[in-house]
């Protein structure tokens, strides 16, 4: 155990902390370099039979999530290309391009991989992958040199709603077919503008959170909670779902602290303060995996470790962690790899004309010990790292 112990910490602090699916911070890549070989390795889908998402996600799971005004979500298991659709596309031998907010993490990574690997299998060329540095000038420079390619769709995540809008118009102006991560620009609707926004099930994934800390606090006791102090959609629905399901399903566990983060890299020194002021205190929710990443250090620092963690996202520290039986005892996991496929899927809806709903939400991922392994190879498309897999067997 100390063997895993220490082994953690020096992942802990051999990188940067990376941001994973929020988009909100610049940050690198976690734990020099295993999950980064990992998720860079594109999988490859089935060459014959329908484009669908995995089908081993659960089908049956209610998206809890609405989109980014209120719309309600269509889970991305109903999306099909059939064979003879996904011909047809080919024979249009379209172009695509894929601007995003932030490439250097996880998530970004899965999601590219997916959508190329979904690309592919369409017969659509990838002819671009920009990378804005979550600097929105950047971006609005990126979209018009990717226009002056002369895509036919671009997949995209905007980097601030407002000052991206304008360039986003000129695209779809352009008859571009845009398809959005998680978010909307400002200004533009559905179904005119652009294709539909896709999102993982953000609420759905804080209830997963809120169940796992309930189950290991046997349904009482005293919690923290760090949130992401931000208007940013996808954040405020996981801080939002955890937050509700604890007051209505387990009222014996009381929210005693909540500390706002506008810096991934701050989660230990807010954890450290919340611990001090409240020492009884015994599990914390933080609202993706690299503040949690934060607060796991700060808990061992106190010598914390019967403290209950959980999060989102599974980053490579946090599964670490849940594989040794450590005290970050679960989460619920996006699935970017397969966000990425829907994306790509709707796309194609959007080009041969089919009718595409405003909002599509890939399914939540429990993620705990007992599935992590299966659960990284859902969430990533590949097998999970060397030092995962030892950790977990």
């Amino acid at each position: 155990m100390k063997r895993k112990s220490s082994l953690l910490i020096t992942l802990l602090l051999g990188g940067s902390l990376a941001l994973i699916g929020c988009g909100s911070q610049s940050a690198s890549p976690t734990n020099g370099g295993s999950a980064e070989s990992s998720t860079q390795k594109a999988a490859e889908l089935p060459t014959s039979g329908p484009l669908t998402i995995n089908p081993d996600i659960s089908g049956d799971k209610e998206i809890l999530s609405k989109g980014p005004h209120g719309e309600e979500a269509i889970s991305a298991k109903t999306l099909q290309l059939t064979e003879e659709e996904i011909q047809k596309v080919k024979e249009g031998k379209y172009k695509a391009a894929i601007v995003m907010h932030y490439a250097g993490n996880d998530w970004s990574k899965a999601q590219i991989n997916g959508l190329k690997a979904a690309f592919t299998r369409m017969g659509i060329e990838v002819i671009a992958v920009t990378d804005a540095q979550f600097k929105a000038e950047k971006q609005v420079a990126d979209i018009e040199t990717v226009l002056a390619k002369s895509p036919d769709i671009i997949v995209s995540i905007p980097v601030d709603a407002v000052s991206t809008a304008d360039a986003y118009k000129k695209a779809a102006e352009a008859g571009v077919k845009l398809v959005f991560m998680d978010n909307a620009p400002e200004g533009l609707e559905a179904g005119k503008d652009y294709v539909s926004v896709v999102s993982a099930d953000n609420y759905g994934n804080g209830v997963e959170a809120a169940d796992i800390m309930a189950k290991e606090l046997g349904g009482k006791g005293e919690i923290g909670v760090i949130f992401h102090e931000a208007d940013f959609f996808v954040t405020k629905q996981r801080t939002e779902a955890f937050e509700k399901r604890m007051k209505e399903k387990y009222p014996n566990i009381k929210i005693v602290a909540r500390s706002g983060i506008t810096d991934p890299n701050t989660g230990e020194r807010l954890a450290s303060a919340m611990l001090t002021k409240n020492p009884k205190l015994d599990g914390i929710f933080a609202v993706w995996d690299v503040p949690a990443e934060g607060v796991l250090a700060a808990a061992r620092t106190a010598g914390r470790d019967n403290l209950v963690i959980t999060t989102i996202d599974l980053g490579t520290n946090v599964a670490l962690d849940i594989a040794s039986g450590g005290i970050v005892k679960g989460l619920g996991a996006q699935l970017p790899f397969d966000q990425g496929i829907a994306e790509a899927a709707l796309a194609g809806y959007a080009l041969l004309g089919k009718e595409t709903p405003p909002y599509v939400a890939v399914p939540s991922l429990k993620v705990s010990k007992e599935n992590v392994l299966d659960a990284w190879k859902m969430v990533y498309g590949t097998d999970a790292p060397d030092v995962i897999q030892n950790a977990a067997n």
